[in-house]
């Protein structure tokens, strides 16, 4: 694809940030209450910068396509559409085109324990073989073993739900780390999309943990964990529960694990930026995310539009509301926010000035983080979305994108900060 024709393109069919402003926005509920810029604190020539930064990504090649939004004081300030969730077939992407938003699934398993814990059915502190048994006396680690077979201890403590919802409980993925626990999880396929959560969990009941709890932060299926905890807490599927506790509460009525027939033509393809231009990724996380699901993956498994993720973070943002639903207390959105990593671990893998709550990085440091203010909470996905909520701006900002270069990826969220907290201009 030659980034000039493609750039060519999309002048005469899609809108920007200002235009977006004076139409009505796609979200399915309430009509979000919108602000121009000044009003809203931000000059309105950087608010402008931002949208031509975003529009940047594609015309450079970058990407198919982006919609972005940014709100403050739950006002929408900027939302643009820009490109194509379709490239071969010149499909224009909107802000009702669903994403695959991997990882941006964790903080909405995150809020659906947290519902639990206000029920009283389990605290953070709770040992996580109280409710889930198959995972009691697990064997943890400690070097390699003949046989592809590490050599074991026993645990010094159970892992606990804290740390579960910290990723500090001992699990790991099985693809961004090596070693001989990594590799039990790539031959068990742990996260089997034909299987469910709780053959899941009696998968990681035969495998050792990778590192004792409590004494590392490692990314890690304990997110999917979660996810098979309120299906024991609650007596429903997790796809069920968030259904009917979180996303028709809230109007979410584009999001679940599964693409219908009738919305497969607004679901985005999957892209991966090159040297020679966007390519189909080289792996499977594409993703045809059939419906029905059997596979309700809380770590990765949902698709969602950009109005739906506005509707879950600015109830975020509001402590836990949103249109006079309340879904969590304001002290369960603290908690969520505050961080959860034990005693002397001072930051979190990969993310420098960064701490981690529960399901939510959370910035300790701004000066390494592009501006974003101490306490804002954030996080992202695989597949190139990303999101954050600052607490002391009062204000969110959401990107959906389909590529699978990670890379480039961080370097647009970069960008994205930087020119969000440029533009402001009353804080």
């Amino acid at each position: 694809m030659k980034k000039n024709t493609l750039a060519a393109s999309l002048r005469h069919l899609l809108w920007g940030s200002a235009l977006a402003l004076a139409l009505p926005l796609s979200l399915n509920a309430q009509d979000i209450q919108r602000a121009n810029p000044e009003a809203a604190g931000f000059s309105s020539a950087g608010v402008q910068a931002l949208a031509d930064g975003m529009r940047a990504a594609v015309d450079e090649g970058n990407l198919s396509g982006i919609v972005s939004a940014l709100l403050r004081d739950g006002k929408l300030v900027h939302m643009d559409a820009y490109g194509y969730q379709d490239v071969e077939n010149q499909i224009p992407v909107s802000e009702d085109t669903l994403f695959r938003i991997y990882s941006m699934t964790k903080p909405v398993t995150g809020v659906a324990l947290m519902m639990l814990v206000e029920e009283g059915k389990l605290t953070l502190d709770d040992a996580v073989s109280r409710h889930i048994p198959e995972l009691a006396n697990l064997q943890v680690a400690i070097e390699d073993g003949p046989g592809g077979f590490p050599v074991t201890e026993p645990a010094r403590h159970e892992m606990t739900v804290r740390e579960l919802m910290s990723h500090t409980g001992g699990l790991t993925y099985g693809m961004f780390s090596r070693s001989q626990v990594d590799s039990m999880y790539v031959a068990a396929n742990i996260l089997d999309a034909n299987g469910t959560l709780k053959d899941m969990i009696d998968k990681l009941a035969r495998i050792p943990l990778r590192q004792q709890p409590g004494t590392l932060w490692h990314y890690s299926v304990s997110v999917d964990v979660q996810g098979y905890l309120v299906e024991v807490l609650s007596g429903q599927t997790f796809e069920e529960f968030l259904q009917e506790r979180l996303f028709t509460p809230l109007g979410m009525d584009n999001t679940g694990f599964g693409v219908a027939d009738e919305d497969r033509a607004r679901f985005a393809k999957m892209y991966q930026s090159t040297p020679n231009g966007l390519q189909a990724p080289g792996d499977a996380l594409g993703g045809d995310y059939p419906d029905p699901a059997t596979f309700f993956g809380g770590g990765g498994g949902l698709v969602s539009t950009i109005g739906d993720y506005i509707k879950f973070t600015q109830m975020l943002a509001n402590g836990g509301t949103l249109d006079g639903v309340r879904i969590l207390s304001p002290e369960s959105v603290k908690t969520m926010r505050t961080n959860q990593l034990p005693a002397g671990m001072a930051e979190i893998p990969g993310y420098p000035g960064n701490q981690f709550g529960v399901d939510f990085a959370i910035v300790a440091d701004p000066a390494r983080n592009n501006g974003m203010s101490e306490g804002s909470y954030w996080w992202w996905g695989i597949g190139g979305t990303w999101f954050w909520i600052d607490p002391v701006e009062n204000l969110t900002f959401i990107g959906m994108i389909q590529n699978r270069n990670l890379m480039y990826a961080r370097q647009l969220q970069a960008t994205s900060k930087e020119l969000v907290y440029g533009a402001i201009t009353e804080r």
